[in-house]
C-alpha cells in the first residue's frame, strides 16, 4: 500500500510479510542501510502487534505533525513512529513492545520518503532482504491477535463496549489503537 501525504509532502509505503527468515536483528539492519537510499526512512514491526495498515499509517502522521512542530521525541522519524505505533515515549520501550525481534515469522515495515520511486524501491530492495513472502494480510487484525494487541495497548471491556456501537470487535479495536496513538501526542 503506497499513500501520497500531501500535507507533509510525503510518500508512505506499508506492506506485511510473512515466512521472515532474520535471525540477527542487528546484521539484518545493517544491510538495509547498505542498500537503502538515505532519502527515506524504514521502520520494522512485530506483525503480531499491528492493528492494520491504518494503525502504522496514522502513527506516520502523527510522527511527521510532531516533526513539523518540532515536538518529536526522537531525532529520527523512523524512530518516532515506532514510538508513535507502540504508544511509547521511550525507545526501549517501543522497541521491546512492537520492533523486530530475532526469530520474528511476520513482519511488517513502514517507508516513508519524498519520492514514491524512492519509497517503492527501498519496499523493493527490503523484500528481497527479508527472504519471505509478501502478505498484507499479516497487517489486518484477526481473531488470534485480538487478546494480544487489547493487553499490550491495554484496552478494557468498557473502552471496547463505549466505541463498538455498530463496530465489529476488531474495527473497534483497530480504532481505539489508533486513539492510543494519537494520544501519545498529549503526552508531554
Amino acid at each position: 500500500m503506497l499513500k501520497n501525504v500531501h500535507e507533509f509532502g510525503k510518500h508512505v509505503a506499508i506492506a506485511g510479510f510473512r515466512d521472515v527468515k532474520v535471525k540477527d536483528v542487528d546484521a539484518f539492519l545493517e544491510k538495509v542501510r547498505k542498500v537503502v537510499s538515505g532519502d527515506v526512512e524504514v521502520q520494522f514491526f512485530d506483525a503480531g502487534l499491528v492493528a492494520s495498515w491504518r494503525h502504522l499509517f496514522f502513527a506516520a502522521l502523527n510522527a511527521l505533525k510532531a516533526f513539523r512542530n518540532g515536538e518529536n521525541i526522537s531525532k529520527r522519524l523512523a524512530v518516532e513512529i515506532l514510538l508513535y505505533a507502540s504508544a511509547q515515549r521511550q525507545i526501549r520501550k517501543a522497541t521491546e513492545v512492537l520492533g523486530m525481534k530475532p526469530g520474528l515469522k511476520e513482519v511488517a515495515v513502514l517507508v516513508v520518503g519524498d519520492q514514491a520511486d524512492q519509497v517503492v524501491g527501498a519496499l523493493e530492495a527490503i523484500e528481497r532482504l527479508l527472504g519471505g513472502k509478501r502478505d498484507d494480510d499479516v497487517l489486518e487484525l484477526t481473531p488470534e491477535k485480538n487478546a494480544k494487541i487489547r493487553r499490550v495497548f491495554e484496552i478494557s471491556d468498557a473502552e471496547i463496549e463505549a466505541v463498538v456501537d455498530g463496530k465489529t470487535l476488531e474495527q473497534a479495536i483497530i480504532d481505539l489503537v489508533i486513539e492510543k496513538v494519537a494520544l501519545l501526542a498529549t503526552e508531554r
